[in-house]
């Protein structure tokens, strides 16, 4: 995310709304091209096996999975600039801008994971799918949020942005913790040898991008092969990216990477991720099908949950004086909000087919089902509810 101080914001919601609108077209392109006559060719591109063989290393995987763990490595290896960035310089460098997220970010993870649990409490697969409702995309909610123009306050931009990264933080860790197959040590090995040759190259001050994303891409290729998921390396690599030149104070190659990506990562990389990922044919569905614990967990858990779990737990903090409310921020302006962070999409698309990859058990259709309606539900909400509050005279007056 760029940053979001000063003028800089204008630039960067634009990109987020454009991004947003783009990853909104591509994903119904997919539903589109899934129940048409060009269903069978759009699964078999994505089940196109693409190898790679040097010597006796090989990679071999379909279209789909080189997507989803090397496109997305990517979009990761951004969130971790961002995230970088945002610590050192940014809003989340001012502890007292961190709360009020913070507090959400927790709220909006823990309760929804909660609400699908208690759909799928007795379904031991099923059940493995408790992070896909835990997670924002924030591509999608400023986009929405875009759409009120100039009525929304800058505090609400920064409240909605610094959630978002807290999210992706939670996300990350759920990822590397809960989602990870049979691991492989000596390939674990050799991500553990990478990390103090960064380490190395950042206090010698090597600035050159191409060395950094040399040892990044052996590193992708050994998480690859270790069994946790190869997308965490893009977010190690960031971390030894440095974020000012020793001798050139006014050079940044954090900051240059993440401009030279963000728009690489908003107008190819998401949009591709989301056409790959939102195909479901909607031929036959039944009621039982709308009403499957799987589903139905992760809408209610995206609509009621995220809701419940951000606003609640914000009122709690700013109750008990913990902190308070973002400036020129009502109550039902922060409630809009925290409906709008019920789209999760993206990153409840990506945790889904993590969640359900190693099970055996397909449920592509219950899973992107629940997330499609689930997402669509909250856009509509919280979009109608900031609507009527950012339209009711003064906010402040309000609070």
């Amino acid at each position: 995310m760029q940053s979001i101080k000063g003028t800089s914001i204008t630039t960067f919601l634009k990109l987020e709304s454009a991004g947003g609108i783009l990853l909104f077209l591509s994903a119904v392109l997919a539903v589109v091209v899934a129940n048409s006559s060009l269903a069978p060719y759009y699964q078999l591109l994505l089940s196109t096996p693409v190898e790679i063989h040097i010597g006796a290393l090989e990679i071999a995987k379909p279209l789909l999975l080189w997507i989803n763990d090397g496109l997305m490595a990517v979009f990761f290896f951004l969130v971790g600039l961002e995230l970088k960035r945002e610590l050192l310089e940014g809003e989340l460098s001012d502890k007292r801008n961190i709360i009020l997220p913070g507090i959400g970010a927790i709220g909006g993870m823990a309760v929804p994971a909660l609400f699908y649990l208690f759909f799928n409490r007795d379904d031991a697969i099923a059940s493995q799918g408790w992070a896909i409702p835990a997670a924002t995309d924030i591509a999608f909610a400023l986009g929405v949020l875009t759409l009120l123009g100039s009525r929304v306050p800058v505090s609400l931009k920064i409240f909605l942005t610094s959630l978002a990264i807290f999210d992706d933080i939670g996300a990350i860790l759920i990822i590397a913790f809960f989602y990870t197959s049979k691991i492989s040590m000596l390939a674990l090995g050799v991500v553990a040898l990478c990390v103090p040759i960064l380490l190395l190259m950042n206090v010698r001050n090597v600035v050159a991008k191409s060395s950094y994303i040399t040892i990044g891409i052996i590193m992708w290729v050994a998480m690859l092969k270790s069994g946790v998921h190869a997308t965490l390396a893009g977010v190690l690599l960031a971390m030894f990216i440095p974020m000012r030149s020793k001798t050139d104070p006014d050079y940044s190659p954090l900051k240059t990477l993440e401009h030279d990506l963000h728009h690489t990562v908003a107008f190819f990389v998401l949009p591709v991720f989301a056409f790959a990922n939102s195909g479901i044919s909607l031929a036959g569905v039944t009621t039982d099908q709308l009403l499957h614990g799987v589903p139905l967990g992760i809408a209610m858990g995206l609509f009621f949950g995220k809701q419940i779990g951000i606003f609640g737990l914000c009122w709690l903090a700013i109750k008990f004086n913990l902190t308070k409310l973002p400036a020129n921020v009502n109550w039902l302006s922060l409630y809009g909000t925290s409906a709008l962070c019920g789209i999760g999409f993206t990153m409840s698309l990506f945790i889904g087919s993590l969640a359900f990859e190693e099970t055996g058990v397909n449920l592509l259709f219950d899973e992107r089902l629940g997330i499609i309606v689930g997402s669509l539900l909250s856009g509509i909400v919280g979009y109608l509810v900031l609507r009527v509050s950012l339209g009711a005279g003064d906010p402040a007056e309000q609070s």
